[in-house]
């Protein structure tokens, strides 16, 4: 007798076979995996996850996350592991045990080697998915590019170098 096999068929699919902590992301029915972030990578992101959560929790404003934590969009047909996450108090019902299900209100990503995929293919997912604030830190020359949700499309906000300044939380500082 022959034995069916249970053989995935979607990237979610695989996604939900991986163990745990995997880097791995699915957009549009395509894994994506990344190699470990560079140690500039994490140094940079330890200073802003620190001053966001100092922030957040002096202001009682919801909840900073940390990378690796899964961000399912599109219904769940979607899921992405954004360097740091931002759910308002509003919102704190989308953060389920396997992560937040749903749109955050900020997402920020630190560059790392594949920079257009920050850049122009989770920029239109987030856009997409109406994230209502997406920043873009650049560690090796420290350029930011910030956008805020109008209208349902990303307008870029003028930002200087070593600068963030947070919207959704009233936030500043260097880095």
């Amino acid at each position: 007798m022959k034995q069916i096999l249970d053989i995935p068929r979607t990237a979610m699919e695989v996604f939900n076979m991986l163990p745990e902590g995997t880097r791995c992301e699915v957009i549009d029915n395509t894994l994506y995996m990344s190699p470990s972030p560079t140690s500039d990578h994490q140094e940079l992101l330890g200073d802003i996850f620190l001053n966001l959560t100092q922030a957040v929790k002096a202001n009682q404003l919801g909840k900073v996350y940390i990378s690796p934590l899964d961000v399912y969009l599109d219904d769940g047909l979607t899921v992405v592991q954004p360097d740091v996450v931002f759910i308002s108090t509003a919102k704190l019902s989308q953060i389920e045990k396997k992560g937040i299900v749903g749109s955050p209100d900020i997402v920020l990503e630190v560059l790392s080697s594949n920079k257009d995929y920050d850049k122009k293919k989770k920029f239109e997912l987030y856009q997409k998915n109406q994230i209502p604030e997406y920043i873009i830190i650049d560690p090796e020359n420290k350029n930011v590019w910030h956008y805020l949700l109008r209208n349902g499309n990303y307008e870029q906000l003028p930002s200087a170098d070593g600068q963030l300044t947070v919207k959704s939380i009233n936030a500043q500082f260097t880095f």
